[in-house]
C-alpha cells in the first residue's frame, strides 16, 4: 500500500510539473491572442469617432452585400476581415455566421478597388455582387463592427423546419418593375412597418408588423387562399427575401419571386433608364442615414404634429433613443426629442441624468416596451406642452 502510495505521489507530482511547463510554453502565445483580440474591436468614444469622421477630407462610398455561405470558422473569419478592412479605415456593421456574411459598409474611395480586390482574394466572398446607397454623403458609419451571430438574418424562423435553399425565382429590377406595372402579380413587401411608412411599392401589402417572423406569418395567412396566384416579393436589398421565398414555397405558394438586389438595386436602374419608378417615397436604410429618396415624394408624416415628413431620427435623449419621424420644425421645438418628458431630461446636468437612468432602466426592464418604441404615439405628448 505504501509503495502504491509513492506511485501516486510520483505521478501527481510529474504531472503539476509538466503542467506548469507547459503554461510557462503557451502563456506568450496566451498573451499574445489576448493582445490581439484587444486590437479587433474598437476603443475609441462614440464622439471621438463622429469627430475624427466629421474631420474626413476623404470621400466615402456606402456599399452593401450578403452571402448565404457556409463559414466553418466564423470567429477566425471575422476577425481575418476585421484585420484586413481595419487597414483600409473601412467603417461598418457586418454580421458573420456559419450560414454567411451581411454587410452595410462604408469604404473610403481611395481604398475601395483594394477593398474590392481582397473579396474576390477570398474563396467565399468572390465575384460579389456589390449594392452602392443611391444617397450617400458618406457619414453612413462612424466605426468597424463585424459581430459573429447565430444568423445573418435575425428572422425567428427555425431553418430546419423548411428547406432554406429552395428560394423563389430571382428577378431583374426591370422584370420586376415591368410585372409590378402590369398589376397582375401580388406585391409584398417583406420588411417592418416602420419601413414602408416612409416609402412602398405602388399597391403594395404591407404587413403591419414589428419582426420579420411577425411579417412573413402574416403574409401566409393573408394570401392562404391565393397560392397560385403569382408573388412578387422585395426588401430592402434582397437579402430577407431569400429566407422568407423558401418559408412561402413551403407553405405551398407555387410561383414566388423576388426582386433581386432589392429596392437598392431597383432604384439604380429605373435611375438609368430614366422612367418612372414604381416604388414611391423613401428607402428605410440601417446606418446613420435612416433613409435614402428614391422618387422625390414624401409620404409619411411626422409622429408629432402630423404634417408632411419622412425623416427618422433617434430621440436625443439617448436613455430613452425612440425611432420615430420627426419634421423639422418639431425638431427645433422639441430639440430633436420625442416628447417633453425626454426634451426636460437632456436639460439635466448629467449627474441627475444619471440618477434618472437607473431608474427607468429598472422600470423598462420589467415592462414590455418593444412595441411602444416601434409604435410611437407622440401626438398626446405633443398635446401636453407645459
Amino acid at each position: 500500500m505504501y509503495s502504491t502510495f509513492k506511485l501516486n505521489l510520483l505521478g501527481y507530482t510529474i504531472y503539476v510539473v509538466l503542467f506548469f511547463q507547459i503554461n510557462n510554453i503557451f502563456a506568450p502565445l496566451n498573451r499574445n491572442k489576448r493582445a490581439l483580440g484587444m486590437l479587433l474591436i474598437n476603443r475609441k468614444s462614440k464622439v471621438q469617432l463622429i469627430s475624427e469622421l466629421e474631420g474626413e477630407s476623404f470621400k466615402r462610398v456606402t456599399l452593401s452585400f450578403y452571402r448565404y455561405v457556409y463559414l466553418n470558422q466564423p470567429q477566425e473569419f471575422r476577425d481575418q476581415l476585421y484585420l484586413a478592412w481595419g487597414q483600409w479605415h473601412c467603417f461598418g456593421r457586418i454580421y458573420v455566421a456559419h450560414e454567411g456574411i451581411n454587410a452595410q459598409m462604408s469604404v473610403p474611395e481611395e481604398h475601395l478597388q483594394p477593398f474590392l480586390n481582397h473579396l474576390d482574394s477570398v474563396p467565399e466572398l468572390a465575384n460579389m455582387p456589390i449594392k452602392y446607397a443611391v444617397e450617400d454623403d458618406g457619414k453612413s458609419f462612424y466605426k468597424l463592427t463585424i459581430k459573429v451571430r447565430p444568423k445573418i438574418v435575425a428572422d425567428g424562423l427555425n431553418d430546419h423546419v423548411y428547406d432554406v435553399t429552395n428560394v423563389g425565382t430571382h428577378l431583374e429590377p426591370m422584370e420586376f418593375h415591368r410585372l409590378v406595372a402590369e398589376g397582375k402579380a401580388t406585391v409584398i413587401d417583406m420588411r417592418n412597418h416602420y419601413e414602408s411608412e416612409i416609402g412602398r411599392f405602388e399597391n403594395a401589402y404591407c404587413p403591419d408588423a414589428d419582426t420579420f417572423r411577425e411579417a412573413i406569418e402574416k403574409v401566409v395567412e393573408e394570401f392562404k387562399e391565393q397560392k397560385d396566384e403569382k408573388i412578387l416579393l422585395y426588401c430592402t436589398g434582397g437579402i430577407r427575401c431569400e429566407k422568407a421565398s423558401a418559408y412561402l414555397k413551403h407553405h405551398g405558394f407555387s410561383d414566388v419571386n423576388q426582386l433581386h438586389g432589392g429596392i437598392i438595386a431597383y432604384a439604380h436602374e429605373i435611375k438609368q433608364h430614366g422612367i418612372p419608378s414604381k416604388f414611391i417615397g423613401k428607402n428605410f436604410v440601417f446606418d446613420q442615414r435612416l433613409g435614402e429618396s428614391i422618387d422625390g415624394q414624401v409620404i409619411a408624416r411626422c409622429h408629432q404634429c402630423g404634417s408632411p415628413s419622412d425623416t427618422h431620427t433617434n430621440c436625443a435623449n439617448h436613455d430613452c433613443h425612440l425611432l420615430f419621424i420627426q419634421c423639422p420644425t418639431c425638431r427645433h421645438e422639441y430639440q430633436g426629442c420625442c416628447s417633453n418628458d425626454c426634451k426636460s431630461i437632456i436639460a439635466l446636468p448629467l449627474e441627475e441624468q444619471r440618477k434618472l437612468r437607473v431608474l427607468r432602466h429598472e422600470k423598462y426592464a420589467q415592462s414590455k416596451i418593444f412595441k411602444s418604441r416601434l409604435r410611437p404615439n407622440l401626438k398626446q405628448a405633443a398635446l401636453s406642452k407645459p
